[in-house]
């Protein structure tokens, strides 16, 4: 059996200490390959490093809403030679963030465009952020510059079930985090409005630990617990939902 943990964030602080045996603890798990997701320049060259020191993880490289706000005007030459570099799977995370107001949405919009483009021009995936802006971020991924001609994920998915069905009619994988198995998590008819064939598992660590976790570090060992929820939720054996996710994984970053 393998997972795959579609989106993790292993050079923050929080790992600093224990790396190789956050890893050893995944692989332990069957847990053999991490996606690492940079979120600024610094981040994408770290993700990089981590991938080029460690088997089992390959990287995504790009700038999130909210840290745009402080980017370069050349920002965009970095970011390329990072995105071509051979353990680079993905653009991202990359998105829109209303939640927070870290950088004016007209710039967040500004710098999603221009690496939808990027995306475009060099046949890569995107993992993509949003909160609390889908009708900004459909009306861009809807654009017919966009629309069925991008290949990715909407990451952390917050969304209703109408909304789902148009982020899988892009063409797009969604992934949920260990959200779902919190006790206040009310979106069972999402989940199961989504074919599991669309979809991804992630931990999005070291944020949202699953339950029995919850509150302390999340780490890509516990993209099991959220198989294993998925799996209930949908009455469908934990390793169909694992076969496939991993399949899905594999077939849309390439590895």
């Amino acid at each position: 059996m393998t997972l795959i943990d579609s989106h993790a964030h292993l050079y923050f602080a929080d790992f600093e200490n224990d790396l190789p045996d956050v890893i050893d603890r995944a692989k332990s798990e069957g847990v053999n390959k991490i996606i690492n997701i940079g979120i600024d320049l610094e981040t994408s060259k770290k993700s990089i490093e981590l991938a080029e020191t460690y088997e089992s993880i390959v990287a995504s490289v790009g700038i999130h809403p909210n840290e745009a706000s402080s980017l370069a005007n050349d920002y965009i030459d970095e970011l390329i030679a990072y995105i071509k570099h051979p353990r680079v799977v993905a653009i991202g995370e990359i998105g829109l963030d209303y939640f927070r107001d870290h950088t004016p949405r007209e710039k967040q919009l500004q710098i999603l465009y221009e690496q939808l483009d990027l995306a475009l021009d060099l046949n890569m995936p995107i993992i993509v952020h949003n909160r609390n802006a889908w009708t900004d971020m459909l009306n861009v991924l809807e654009d017919t510059r966009y629309k069925n001609k991008l290949r990715g994920v909407m990451h952390c998915y917050s969304g209703d079930s109408i909304v789902a069905r148009r982020i899988l009619d892009l063409g797009l994988y969604i992934s949920f985090t260990g959200v779902i198995t919190f006790k206040n998590w009310k979106a069972v008819d999402v989940l199961r409005s989504v074919p599991i064939d669309r979809l991804l598992l992630e931990t999005d660590c070291p944020f949202m630990a699953p339950v029995p976790f919850r509150g302390k570090r999340c780490e890509p060992v516990y993209v099991k617990l959220i198989c294993e929820k998925i799996a209930s939720v949908l009455d469908v054996p934990f390793e169909t939902i694992a076969e496939t996710t991993t399949k899905n994984s594999m077939h849309l970053f390439g590895f």
